[in-house]
Protein backbone atom coordinates (compact mmCIF):
# COMPACT_ATOMS: atom_id res chain seq x y z
CA UNK A 1 0.00 0.00 0.00
CA UNK A 2 0.98 3.15 -0.85
CA UNK A 3 2.25 5.61 1.85
CA UNK A 4 0.81 8.90 2.45
CA UNK A 5 3.16 11.58 1.88
CA UNK A 6 2.49 14.65 4.34
CA UNK A 7 1.94 17.71 2.92
CA UNK A 8 1.37 21.52 4.08
CA UNK A 9 -2.41 21.06 3.39
CA UNK A 10 -1.71 18.00 5.70
CA UNK A 11 -0.34 19.88 8.42
CA UNK A 12 -2.69 22.56 7.83
CA UNK A 13 -5.47 20.43 8.50
CA UNK A 14 -4.10 18.70 11.05
CA UNK A 15 -3.55 21.69 12.79
CA UNK A 16 -7.27 22.65 12.78
CA UNK A 17 -8.55 19.49 13.84
CA UNK A 18 -6.42 19.25 17.18
CA UNK A 19 -7.73 22.97 17.90
CA UNK A 20 -11.29 21.99 17.16
CA UNK A 21 -11.48 18.63 18.50
CA UNK A 22 -14.52 18.06 15.73
CA UNK A 23 -14.70 16.98 12.28
CA UNK A 24 -17.67 19.03 11.75
CA UNK A 25 -15.87 21.96 13.02
CA UNK A 26 -12.63 21.41 10.96
CA UNK A 27 -14.52 21.15 7.78
CA UNK A 28 -16.65 24.23 8.53
CA UNK A 29 -13.30 26.29 9.24
CA UNK A 30 -11.42 25.14 6.32
CA UNK A 31 -14.41 25.39 4.32
CA UNK A 32 -14.82 21.94 3.41
CA UNK A 33 -17.83 19.26 3.73
CA UNK A 34 -17.73 16.79 6.48
CA UNK A 35 -16.79 13.86 4.31
CA UNK A 36 -13.80 15.67 2.60
CA UNK A 37 -12.75 16.47 6.34
CA UNK A 38 -13.34 12.87 6.94
CA UNK A 39 -11.06 11.51 4.14
CA UNK A 40 -8.45 13.79 5.32
CA UNK A 41 -8.24 12.63 8.61
CA UNK A 42 -8.09 9.13 7.21
CA UNK A 43 -4.98 10.75 5.57
CA UNK A 44 -3.43 12.11 8.21
CA UNK A 45 -3.81 8.85 10.32
CA UNK A 46 -2.26 6.41 7.45
CA UNK A 47 0.70 9.39 7.07
CA UNK A 48 1.49 9.50 11.16
CA UNK A 49 0.66 6.19 11.81
CA UNK A 50 -2.28 7.25 14.59
CA UNK A 51 -5.87 7.59 14.96
CA UNK A 52 -4.71 11.04 16.14
CA UNK A 53 -8.76 12.31 17.33
CA UNK A 54 -10.92 9.08 18.37
CA UNK A 55 -14.44 9.76 19.80
CA UNK A 56 -15.30 9.92 23.62
CA UNK A 57 -18.80 9.55 24.09
CA UNK A 58 -20.35 12.55 22.17
CA UNK A 59 -16.81 14.23 21.42
CA UNK A 60 -13.73 13.38 20.42
CA UNK A 61 -10.10 13.66 22.02
CA UNK A 62 -6.80 13.55 20.68
CA UNK A 63 -4.44 10.67 21.40
CA UNK A 64 -1.28 11.26 23.42
CA UNK A 65 0.67 10.94 19.73
CA UNK A 66 -1.84 14.39 18.85
CA UNK A 67 -0.80 15.93 22.17
CA UNK A 68 2.49 15.50 21.84
CA UNK A 69 3.21 17.07 18.31
CA UNK A 70 0.43 20.05 18.88
CA UNK A 71 2.61 22.52 19.78
CA UNK A 72 5.00 21.38 16.87
CA UNK A 73 2.52 21.29 14.28
CA UNK A 74 0.89 24.90 15.22
CA UNK A 75 4.74 26.24 14.49
CA UNK A 76 5.16 24.63 11.57
CA UNK A 77 2.16 25.74 10.20
CA UNK A 78 2.51 29.63 11.32
CA UNK A 79 6.47 29.05 10.01
CA UNK A 80 4.36 28.33 6.00
CA UNK A 81 2.18 31.33 6.81
CA UNK A 82 4.74 34.02 7.29
CA UNK A 83 6.78 32.57 4.04
CA UNK A 84 3.69 32.63 2.53
CA UNK A 85 2.45 36.46 3.88
CA UNK A 86 4.10 38.99 1.45
CA UNK A 87 6.07 41.19 3.65
CA UNK A 88 5.50 44.91 4.89
CA UNK A 89 7.14 47.69 4.58
CA UNK A 90 10.28 47.91 6.58
CA UNK A 91 11.48 49.96 9.66
CA UNK A 92 14.30 51.76 8.65
CA UNK A 93 15.51 52.14 12.62
CA UNK A 94 15.45 47.93 12.77
CA UNK A 95 16.73 47.32 9.32
CA UNK A 96 20.03 45.46 8.97
CA UNK A 97 20.91 45.47 4.98
CA UNK A 98 23.94 46.11 3.20
CA UNK A 99 23.31 47.58 -0.80
CA UNK A 100 25.88 47.81 -3.18
CA UNK A 101 25.10 50.89 -5.60
CA UNK A 102 26.96 50.79 -8.99
CA UNK A 103 26.71 54.47 -10.13
CA UNK A 104 28.68 57.00 -12.00
CA UNK A 105 30.91 59.30 -10.71
CA UNK A 106 28.51 62.10 -10.87
CA UNK A 107 26.00 60.53 -9.28
CA UNK A 108 28.25 59.16 -6.45
CA UNK A 109 29.30 62.72 -5.77
CA UNK A 110 25.76 64.10 -5.87
CA UNK A 111 23.58 61.32 -3.67
CA UNK A 112 26.52 59.88 -1.65
CA UNK A 113 26.66 62.54 0.94
CA UNK A 114 22.33 63.06 1.21
CA UNK A 115 22.04 59.33 1.61
CA UNK A 116 24.82 58.43 4.10
CA UNK A 117 23.44 61.45 6.13
CA UNK A 118 20.08 60.10 5.94
CA UNK A 119 20.96 56.92 6.90
CA UNK A 120 22.70 57.66 9.82
CA UNK A 121 20.02 59.05 11.35
CA UNK A 122 17.40 56.88 10.36
CA UNK A 123 18.54 53.40 9.07
CA UNK A 124 21.57 53.07 11.25
CA UNK A 125 22.06 49.44 10.14
CA UNK A 126 22.05 50.17 6.54
CA UNK A 127 25.25 50.24 4.84
CA UNK A 128 25.70 51.59 1.54
CA UNK A 129 28.67 50.57 -0.95
CA UNK A 130 29.37 52.58 -3.63
CA UNK A 131 31.30 50.91 -6.68
CA UNK A 132 32.00 52.82 -9.80
CA UNK A 133 30.96 52.20 -13.25
CA UNK A 134 33.55 50.24 -15.59
CA UNK A 135 33.63 47.32 -18.38
CA UNK A 136 31.32 45.10 -17.73
CA UNK A 137 28.67 47.02 -16.01
CA UNK A 138 26.00 45.75 -18.12
CA UNK A 139 26.11 42.46 -16.77
CA UNK A 140 26.17 43.40 -12.79
CA UNK A 141 22.67 43.47 -11.83
CA UNK A 142 22.00 40.12 -13.27
CA UNK A 143 25.37 38.61 -11.43
CA UNK A 144 24.33 40.07 -8.26
CA UNK A 145 27.49 42.17 -8.36
CA UNK A 146 25.09 45.37 -7.50
CA UNK A 147 21.94 45.58 -6.10
CA UNK A 148 21.33 48.95 -8.05
CA UNK A 149 22.39 50.82 -10.93
CA UNK A 150 22.40 54.85 -10.84
CA UNK A 151 23.82 56.48 -14.10
CA UNK A 152 22.86 57.29 -17.65
CA UNK A 153 21.46 54.25 -18.92
CA UNK A 154 21.51 53.91 -22.52
CA UNK A 155 22.00 49.92 -23.12
CA UNK A 156 20.76 48.06 -20.39
CA UNK A 157 20.34 43.69 -19.77
CA UNK A 158 16.66 42.75 -21.51
CA UNK A 159 15.41 41.73 -17.94
CA UNK A 160 16.65 45.21 -16.41
CA UNK A 161 13.88 47.43 -14.59
CA UNK A 162 14.78 50.43 -15.59
CA UNK A 163 13.28 54.06 -13.80
CA UNK A 164 13.97 57.72 -14.90
CA UNK A 165 15.29 60.12 -12.60
CA UNK A 166 16.66 63.14 -14.00
CA UNK A 167 16.29 64.17 -17.24
CA UNK A 168 17.76 67.65 -18.13
CA UNK A 169 20.48 69.08 -20.93
CA UNK A 170 23.97 69.54 -19.77
CA UNK A 171 25.56 72.53 -18.39
CA UNK A 172 29.20 74.28 -19.34
CA UNK A 173 30.96 74.90 -16.52
CA UNK A 174 34.10 77.22 -15.79
CA UNK A 175 35.84 78.94 -12.54
CA UNK A 176 34.56 81.91 -11.00
CA UNK A 177 35.58 85.37 -13.00
CA UNK A 178 36.33 83.07 -16.80
CA UNK A 179 36.44 85.09 -19.36
CA UNK A 180 33.65 83.54 -20.72
CA UNK A 181 31.30 84.72 -18.60
CA UNK A 182 32.31 88.35 -19.88
CA UNK A 183 29.69 88.23 -22.18
CA UNK A 184 26.53 86.43 -23.81
CA UNK A 185 27.16 82.45 -24.44
CA UNK A 186 27.03 82.31 -28.20
CA UNK A 187 27.93 78.77 -29.71
CA UNK A 188 30.98 81.25 -31.33
CA UNK A 189 32.22 82.41 -27.87
CA UNK A 190 32.14 78.89 -26.26
CA UNK A 191 33.57 77.21 -29.22
CA UNK A 192 36.16 79.72 -28.89
CA UNK A 193 37.43 78.55 -25.64
CA UNK A 194 39.53 75.19 -25.12
CA UNK A 195 37.53 72.42 -23.62
CA UNK A 196 38.09 69.58 -21.07
CA UNK A 197 35.97 66.38 -21.61
CA UNK A 198 35.46 63.51 -18.92
CA UNK A 199 35.58 59.95 -20.54
CA UNK A 200 36.58 57.01 -19.30
CA UNK A 201 37.63 55.56 -22.89
CA UNK A 202 38.98 58.43 -23.41
CA UNK A 203 36.80 59.89 -26.24
CA UNK A 204 37.80 63.67 -27.78
CA UNK A 205 34.43 64.18 -29.66
CA UNK A 206 30.73 63.64 -28.33
CA UNK A 207 27.20 65.30 -28.79
CA UNK A 208 28.27 69.14 -28.10
CA UNK A 209 30.96 68.33 -31.48
CA UNK A 210 28.05 67.52 -33.80
CA UNK A 211 26.09 70.75 -32.13
CA UNK A 212 28.89 72.50 -33.06
CA UNK A 213 29.64 71.32 -36.52
CA UNK A 214 25.78 72.04 -37.89
CA UNK A 215 26.76 75.65 -37.05
CA UNK A 216 29.96 75.11 -38.87
CA UNK A 217 32.18 75.76 -35.40
CA UNK A 218 34.73 73.65 -33.95
CA UNK A 219 36.20 73.52 -30.78
CA UNK A 220 39.55 72.39 -29.60
CA UNK A 221 39.83 69.59 -26.87
CA UNK A 222 42.61 70.02 -24.76
CA UNK A 223 41.97 66.87 -22.70
CA UNK A 224 40.12 64.64 -21.66
CA UNK A 225 40.19 62.63 -17.89
CA UNK A 226 38.31 59.49 -16.53
CA UNK A 227 35.64 60.95 -14.37
CA UNK A 228 33.49 64.06 -13.88
CA UNK A 229 35.22 64.87 -10.52
CA UNK A 230 38.64 65.18 -12.03
CA UNK A 231 37.33 67.17 -14.86
CA UNK A 232 35.69 69.67 -12.37
CA UNK A 233 39.14 69.78 -10.39
CA UNK A 234 40.86 70.89 -13.90
CA UNK A 235 38.31 73.33 -14.75
CA UNK A 236 39.01 75.32 -11.50
CA UNK A 237 42.70 75.31 -11.93
CA UNK A 238 42.92 76.11 -15.75
CA UNK A 239 40.65 78.34 -18.17
CA UNK A 240 39.34 75.19 -19.81
CA UNK A 241 35.18 74.81 -20.14
CA UNK A 242 33.74 71.57 -19.08
CA UNK A 243 30.20 70.19 -18.85
CA UNK A 244 27.99 69.09 -15.84
CA UNK A 245 25.23 67.19 -15.28
CA UNK A 246 22.42 69.29 -13.87
CA UNK A 247 21.86 67.22 -10.23
CA UNK A 248 25.56 68.07 -9.95
CA UNK A 249 24.37 71.22 -9.32
CA UNK A 250 24.67 72.74 -5.66
CA UNK A 251 26.76 72.71 -2.63
CA UNK A 252 29.38 70.56 -4.81
CA UNK A 253 30.44 72.99 -7.51
CA UNK A 254 29.62 75.94 -5.18
CA UNK A 255 32.58 74.47 -2.71
CA UNK A 256 34.78 74.40 -5.82
CA UNK A 257 33.85 78.23 -6.88
CA UNK A 258 32.72 76.96 -10.32
CA UNK A 259 30.10 78.40 -12.46
CA UNK A 260 27.38 77.13 -14.87
CA UNK A 261 25.82 78.09 -17.31
CA UNK A 262 23.14 76.88 -20.27
CA UNK A 263 24.96 75.81 -23.33
CA UNK A 264 23.72 77.49 -26.12
CA UNK A 265 23.15 74.32 -28.33
CA UNK A 266 20.47 72.27 -29.39
CA UNK A 267 21.70 69.06 -27.24
CA UNK A 268 20.27 65.78 -26.16
CA UNK A 269 19.20 65.65 -22.32
CA UNK A 270 21.14 63.47 -19.71
CA UNK A 271 18.47 61.09 -18.72
CA UNK A 272 19.64 59.82 -15.06
CA UNK A 273 17.89 56.93 -14.46
CA UNK A 274 18.32 53.64 -11.70
CA UNK A 275 17.92 50.04 -12.41
CA UNK A 276 17.30 46.65 -10.89
CA UNK A 277 17.34 43.16 -11.97
CA UNK A 278 13.30 41.86 -11.52
CA UNK A 279 14.54 39.27 -8.48
CA UNK A 280 14.94 42.86 -6.10
CA UNK A 281 11.80 44.33 -7.74
CA UNK A 282 8.94 43.23 -4.47
CA UNK A 283 11.74 43.18 -1.98
CA UNK A 284 10.50 45.58 0.37
CA UNK A 285 14.15 46.72 1.72
CA UNK A 286 15.15 47.11 -1.83
CA UNK A 287 11.99 49.35 -2.85
CA UNK A 288 12.88 51.84 0.11
CA UNK A 289 16.20 52.15 -0.97
CA UNK A 290 14.86 53.20 -4.43
CA UNK A 291 13.15 55.46 -3.07
CA UNK A 292 15.38 57.15 -0.78
CA UNK A 293 17.27 57.44 -4.38
CA UNK A 294 14.28 58.79 -6.07
CA UNK A 295 14.25 61.31 -3.03
CA UNK A 296 17.54 63.07 -3.62
CA UNK A 297 17.16 63.27 -7.55
CA UNK A 298 13.49 64.90 -7.65
CA UNK A 299 14.10 68.47 -8.09
CA UNK A 300 15.65 66.92 -11.19
CA UNK A 301 13.24 65.58 -12.94
CA UNK A 302 10.98 66.91 -15.66
CA UNK A 303 7.91 64.97 -16.24
CA UNK A 304 6.42 61.47 -14.67
CA UNK A 305 9.23 60.39 -12.19
CA UNK A 306 7.62 56.61 -11.86
CA UNK A 307 8.10 55.33 -15.27
CA UNK A 308 9.51 51.44 -15.53
CA UNK A 309 10.30 50.24 -18.62
CA UNK A 310 12.52 47.30 -20.26
CA UNK A 311 13.56 50.01 -23.24
CA UNK A 312 16.78 51.71 -22.72
CA UNK A 313 16.47 54.79 -21.35
CA UNK A 314 17.11 58.01 -23.58
CA UNK A 315 20.94 58.34 -24.54
CA UNK A 316 22.91 61.52 -22.55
Amino acid sequence: MRQTQPSLDLLIALDVLLDEGSVSGAAHRLHLSEPAMSRTLGRIRKAMGDPILVRSGQRMVPTPRALAVRAEVRALVEGARRVFTPPGAPDPATLVREFVILASDPVIMAAAAPLLTELAATAPGVRLRFISEGPGDQLALRDGLAELEVTIISDPAPETLVEPLASRAPLGVVRAGHPLLDGPVTPARFAAFDHVIASRKGRTRGPIDDALAALGLARRVAGTVPTFSTSLLVVRETALVGMAAAWMVGPTLDALGLVTFPIPLELPPLVLSQAWHPRHDVDPAHAWLRERVRAVFADGAEGPVRHLTHEPASPG
